[in-house]
């Protein structure tokens, strides 16, 4: 076997050889990488399998596009860049927008607007559920029954009264209209209410008014409060009722049947 001379003469040369005929040989296995986990390898095969397709879409697009005239409506890629781009992977496709989330402007008048609307809404509710709940009768004073309808001293006695302490509140017995408030002979002080059906309920011995002629009340409505003026033995409220024609009737039935005890 014929030695090649190296620059440093045959003895270099020996030399090399042998340091390479008895360099250890490196057992097998050593220092070896380990083998990557299965999730990461099947990681790497879809994405083989991924690349590979994306390759063959631009080669089929390619193919397309040398047999297909400008007529056909098929735009070629490029190349496998753009088909991968196409798909949405690799390539320099820009990426997807950010989408931001947008502040509404609120107008502070036209919400205040609402919330006032909405309130008014909830007052109308409010009132017409109290309308439809409230009675439509009501005895006219928190007092004790002192003298009923009839004769009394020679004289018709024309209604009930309801004895009571000064200042005790009289209220309407019914929704009406005030036609008088004032000073009247025997009463001392009056007030007349016309009902809606004619009727006329009629209040006296009180000492001050709390409603004027030509106002409207509701059954419960504060009207004056308990006197003792007039012909009177004490304070308490003489009730009368006088039906449209003008004949008075007695108060109690017509209370009872209206379903107010006295």
């Amino acid at each position: 076997m014929s030695r090649h001379r190296s620059p440093g003469g045959e003895e270099g040369s020996l030399a090399l050889e042998e340091s390479i005929d008895y360099a250890p040989t490196r057992a097998r296995g050593t220092h070896r990488l380990p083998a990557p986990p299965s999730v990461l390898r099947g990681r790497v095969v879809v994405a083989a399998v991924a690349i590979g397709a994306f390759a063959a879409a631009g080669a089929g697009q390619t193919l397309q596009a040398a047999h297909a005239s400008p007529s056909d409506g098929v735009t070629p890629l490029a190349n496998g860049r753009d088909a991968a781009a196409a798909f949405g992977v690799g390539g320099n496709a820009p990426a997807a927008p950010e989408i931001m989330p947008v502040a509404r402007s609120v107008d502070p008048a036209s919400e205040a607007s609402k919330l006032a609307k909405s309130q008014r809404i909830s007052d109308q509710r409010a009132a017409k559920e109290a309308e439809a709940r409230r009675p439509l009768f009501v005895k006219p004073a928190d007092g004790v029954f002192s003298s009923g309808f009839g004769a009394r001293w020679g004289v018709l006695h024309a209604g009930i009264d309801l004895a009571g302490p000064l200042g005790t509140p009289i209220v309407a017995a019914a929704d009406g209209e005030v036609i008088d408030a004032g000073p009247a002979s025997g009463f001392g002080m009056w007030i007349r209410v016309r009902l809606d059906d004619g009727t006329i309920n009629v209040y006296g011995h009180m000492y001050k008014f709390n409603v004027h002629v030509g106002q409207r009340v509701k059954a419960g409505d504060l009207i004056s409060w308990i006197g003792n003026n007039g012909f009177s033995t004490g304070p308490h409220l003489h009730f009368e009722v006088w039906e449209p024609g003008g004949m008075k009737i007695n108060p109690l039935p017509w209370l009872n049947e209206r379903g107010v005890s006295v």
